[in-house]
């Protein structure tokens, strides 16, 4: 059974929980989470604040954009070549 998903900024905020003086279990059992999760979540997160965590997430959308633009300008210049290579 899956649990409930949490977005980037509520990570980062239960991690600070943790920095600000909570031990990891009482903080794991306050979210229901493992402390294995928590673990990893430090390791991917922990050095990151929110508003770095809102601008990290912004840039990877923007990067996946970049990138079906880049596929699509491709696969139209593929397309002309070889109706052009057809054509003549």
């Amino acid at each position: 059974m899956k649990g409930k998903r949490h977005t980037t900024e509520q990570k980062i905020r239960i991690l600070r929980e943790a920095d600000g003086g909570k031990s990891i279990v009482e903080v794991s059992k306050e979210h229901n989470i493992s402390e294995v999760t928590f673990h990893r979540w430090k390791r991917q997160f922990g050095q990151l604040d929110v508003n770095e965590a809102r601008r990290m997430k912004e840039l990877e959308r923007e990067n996946a954009e970049l990138k079906k633009m880049l596929a699509d300008s491709l696969l139209k210049n593929r397309v002309l070549e070889a109706v052009n290579a057809k054509k003549w």
